[in-house]
């Protein structure tokens, strides 16, 4: 392979046999081991952090079971590209195959692998429309997701696939495969510097790979530890689910929108967008901040809240960034009131804080006559609204509305 390609590329295991890690999938007798042994394949996701072998074992099964193996990203794929790889598997497929094939099936037989790299990025309709392709066996689908595909999987898909969970790297893992690096680039790897490498992988062997890399294209084969901790303080910002800098982002967008500041608001969603996080995520977040920030101060805030949310189930990336920015800056832009999201935090204090009280008996359910006998709903009206609370809690206030000079609390 060329030296222009990435190193965690250029290293790749073409066989079990080379792969390092997941021991629970790829051991003897381990499933995916079982499955390359008998040359049988059925559809499957794969899930667990970044860097950890997805894709290629993706690779490994389709190449050890004689498949043809095709590969999209959901984050810039889209029905158009897998229609043409249907439409190309039709022309090619022996119309007598099986969903799960044996060696001594002709490989005319063998339903090709789609291999689908952050399959959480699929919307549903999109998803919908690889169902019937997955369900007849006119492909193999392989999934991968760095998400909880209960979450962010059809029901109806993930029933057709087994889902396997794939673990970060040990420390051991990530030196195994550093020493296959330093092979390639021919250079010898101090032990300080294989171990500040392990630690800035965090168990992504591509950050480790990604790094060594850029240090030797930046300061050739003398590769000093110094030289690893300049190339790192230039590397892009590593944005995922578990860094700070995703917390930090989701905290300056809610901050910025809580200030009414549209702009600032605007700049942290592009932020968010740019580093391919989940549209629903953020949506999720808006519908949050709907009812905790904006309240009783403009109702209609959590019906756009709402409908951002459903526009960005349906439509998915990119388009739907057009409906996040629209719904951004409508809450940004919308008075504020935390009245009853802090109304409602009194009222959970106090239950906390005073345990199961009495109801008032002309609160009480009375399906029967010996309860309405002892009192159960006596003395109810439906405008009464006195007396409502316990007994003990009879002068407890919690919701204060906002008076017309506030904008938030």
């Amino acid at each position: 392979m060329s030296q222009t390609h990435p190193l965690a590329d250029r290293i790749r295991p073409e066989a079990l046999t080379e792969f390092v890690g997941q021991e629970h999938l790829v051991g003897a007798g381990k499933p995916l081991a079982q499955a390359l042994a008998r040359s049988a394949l059925q559809s499957m996701i794969f899930w667990g952090p970044p860097g950890v072998g997805k894709t290629t074992l993706a690779r490994i099964m389709a190449r050890g079971t004689g498949r043809a193996f095709h590969e999209l990203s959901a984050v810039s794929a889209g029905k158009d590209d897998i229609r043409k790889i249907i439409d190309g598997i039709k022309r090619t497929q022996s119309p007598q195959r099986d969903l799960f094939s044996l060696n001594d099936e002709p490989a005319s037989s063998l339903a090709p692998v789609l291999f689908l790299d952050e399959i959480h990025r699929f919307n549903k309709a999109q998803q919908d429309y690889l169902l019937p392709y997955v369900e007849d066996g006119t492909l193999i689908l392989i999934g991968a997701t760095t998400e909880n595909p209960s979450f962010e999987v059809i029901p109806a898909l993930l029933s057709r696939a087994r889902v396997f969970v794939l673990n970060p790297l040990t420390p051991d893992h990530v030196s195994a495969i550093l020493t296959r690096g330093a092979a390639e680039l021919d250079i010898t790897l101090e032990d300080e510097a294989r171990a500040f490498l392990i630690d800035y992988a965090g168990g992504d062997a591509r950050q480790a790979l990604n790094l060594l890399d850029a240090a030797i294209a930046l300061y050739g084969t003398a590769l000093t530890l110094e030289n690893l901790q300049n190339t790192a303080q230039t590397r892009h910002l590593r944005y995922d689910k578990h860094a700070d800098e995703h917390y930090n982002t989701i905290s300056a967008f809610i901050k910025s929108m809580r200030a009414s500041h549209v702009d600032a608001a605007l700049y942290y969603l592009a932020r968010m967008v740019s580093a391919g996080e989940d549209p629903k995520f953020i949506a999720r977040r808006m519908i949050i901040f709907a009812s905790e920030d904006v309240g009783v101060a403009d109702a209609n805030a959590l019906n756009v809240a709402g409908a951002v949310f459903r526009a960005v189930e349906t439509i998915g990336y990119p388009e739907c960034q057009i409906n996040l920015a629209h719904g951004v800056v409508y809450l940004a832009s919308a008075p504020k009131s935390r009245h009853s999201y802090t109304a409602y935090f009194k009222a959970l204090d106090t239950v906390n804080r005073t345990g199961d009280l009495p109801i008032p008996l002309k609160l009480r359910n009375a399906p029967t006559g010996l309860m309405r006998s002892v009192g159960y709903g006596q003395g109810y009206d439906y405008y009464d609204d006195v007396d409502l609370l316990p007994e003990a809690l009879r002068d407890q206030r919690f919701y204060e509305p906002p008076t017309d000079a506030e904008s938030g609390s």
